[in-house]
């Protein structure tokens, strides 16, 4: 989920003319070298200062911190819940339970495997063509799906800035670390407002305005080559207006406690961690909480996929104010992503190559036969 992401069409065309229908090894493993590259690196910054043996050693490893480690992957599973039940939801139950979260799981292992700023759930129509959503809705729903997400950030970051101190949610790694973090966060949260009023004008209020703009952005000369796939995204806006408009608010509210589910639960995640190793007392948990809005929010311009080595880079330096030492910040960061991230990629190494290669074939062999009547 980001604000720059390729449009569905450009998407699917993409996936739909690749030679190799599998998840080539090198994208695994990149994203798993540039974290642990990160995290080597800042372990030696960081070894002159301190002796992570003693860090160890001093960290609490007793029941509460292993219930808390567990409490933190069913707060994940409460993210997967959350966004299988909304997949659920936007297909009117078409969708069986199984179905829906496969296609969560399709979704999740591209946005481990793609660049942040660019997303992978960008391939979140294909995935719904192959559990048997027609393509033209699929591209509906998940352009709906796209406009909860940015939806949620818009509405629900002003709230957490204006509860939360400002010493507290930007302040921290030192001045230029924090104004640095404060002005990317604004910056990123403005363009996300934008893109979010965008995709309310083209899929909800006015379409055609929106489809009037994108053909003639299809005419400028450097953009030729996605001329076709730029008037496609038009025309599925207006499709897509037509079907939402018709929903009534519980469709709306359904879809939106979905989004807020996933979204909220991911973020307990550290609040947990913090709470099995270093117990804090309340007011310090919603300053934990509020600050991986802004975490999440800056992350979406990530260049490394799925924010490998920034996401390890950022935790340490953004919460370090809040922990002992420089190490226990970089072992949080590292139980953060291993339960948010790095099982997500390991569970996407052994289960859905299989499932993405079989979804890209049935899509080809659709587009196939779509052809042949045509000609026909």
């Amino acid at each position: 989920m980001g604000v720059n992401k390729d449009n569905a069409s450009i998407a699917t065309q993409s996936a739909t003319t690749r030679n190799n229908h599998g998840i080539s090894l090198w994208k695994i493993i990149l994203p798993v070298l540039i974290g642990v590259g990160v995290v080597a690196w800042m372990f030696l910054r960081d070894a002159h200062n301190e002796d992570f043996s003693s860090v160890l050693a001093s960290m609490r490893f007793d029941t509460r911190t292993v219930l808390c480690v567990i409490l933190g992957f069913i707060c994940m599973f409460g993210r997967d819940f959350g966004l299988t039940w909304r997949f659920r939801a936007l297909t009117d139950r078409k969708l069986t339970w199984p179905q829906a979260w496969k296609v969560d799981m399709l979704c999740e292992f591209t946005n481990c495997i793609t660049p942040s700023a660019v997303g992978g759930s960008s391939l979140g129509m294909v995935f719904l063509n192959s559990q048997g959503i027609e393509m033209g809705r699929a591209t509906t729903l998940m352009l709906t799906t796209l406009f909860m997400d940015e939806l949620f950030f818009v509405v629900a970051c002003p709230f957490i800035v204006l509860l939360t101190s400002q010493s507290e949610i930007f302040a921290s790694g030192g001045a230029l670390f924090s104004h640095g973090l404060k002005y990317t966060f604004w910056v990123v949260y403005a363009i996300i407002a934008i893109w979010t009023f965008i995709l309310f004008t083209g899929i909800i209020w006015k379409p055609e305005w929106i489809k009037k703009t994108l053909n003639k952005i299809s005419g400028w000369k450097f953009l030729k080559k996605w001329s076709s796939s730029i008037s496609e995204l038009g025309d599925n806006m207006v499709a897509t207006s037509v079907e939402l408009r018709k929903k009534p608010l519980g469709f709306w509210l359904e879809v939106f406690w979905g989004t807020a589910l996933a979204w909220t639960s991911r973020y307990l995640v550290v609040n947990v961690l913090f709470f099995g190793f270093i117990p804090m007392d309340d007011p310090y948990q919603w300053v934990i909480f509020a600050r991986q809005f802004v975490i999440w929010v800056v992350l979406m311009v990530s260049p490394s996929p799925g924010g490998a080595g920034l996401s390890e880079w950022l935790f340490s330096e953004y919460y370090g104010d809040l922990v002992p030492t420089a190490g226990m910040a970089l072992i949080l960061a590292i139980f953060w992503r291993v339960i948010t991230y790095y099982l997500y990629l390991l569970i996407g190494a052994v289960l859905v190559p299989a499932w993405l290669k079989k979804t890209i074939e049935h899509h080809q062999e659709h587009r196939e036969s779509e052809k042949e009547e045509k000609d026909a």
